[in-house]
């Protein structure tokens, strides 16, 4: 298991909601637990449904992902560690101890695709 980000909403999201929610934003369901995001005709596994919205990311690109599904269901993505991704003026951040630091450029990162992270 890697390392887990949560979609986070102050109200209770129920797999209703969810279903109806993502669809305008570019999501898609595979099975009864999978959302996914398409990029160059493949789609891409982002998170899964486990009475919330878990992502295990492999890439920048998952994060990316990750960070626009929690915008389009009015949520905040927040990491094991209390950490919190957001999307700041076209950048990704992540904030932990009251400092940020940016991951990347959004457009760029979901222009690079799904490739992942290397050690």
């Amino acid at each position: 298991m890697g390392y887990e980000l949560r979609v986070v909403r102050e109200s209770p999201l129920a797999f209703a909601e969810l279903a109806r929610a993502i669809a305008p934003a570019g999501f898609g369901l595979r099975g009864d637990d999978e959302i996914v995001a398409a990029h160059r005709g493949g789609t891409h596994a982002v998170a899964r449904w486990q009475g919330h919205l878990v992502g295990e990311p492999g890439s920048d690109w998952q994060v990316a992902q990750l960070v626009r599904l929690s915008a389009a269901l009015g949520a905040r993505l927040v990491g094991e560690d209390g950490e919190v991704y957001a999307l700041r003026d076209g950048v990704i951040e992540v904030v932990t101890g009251g400092r940020a630091m940016e991951i990347g450029k959004f457009e760029e990162i979901i222009e690079a695709g799904p490739a992942a992270w290397t050690p």
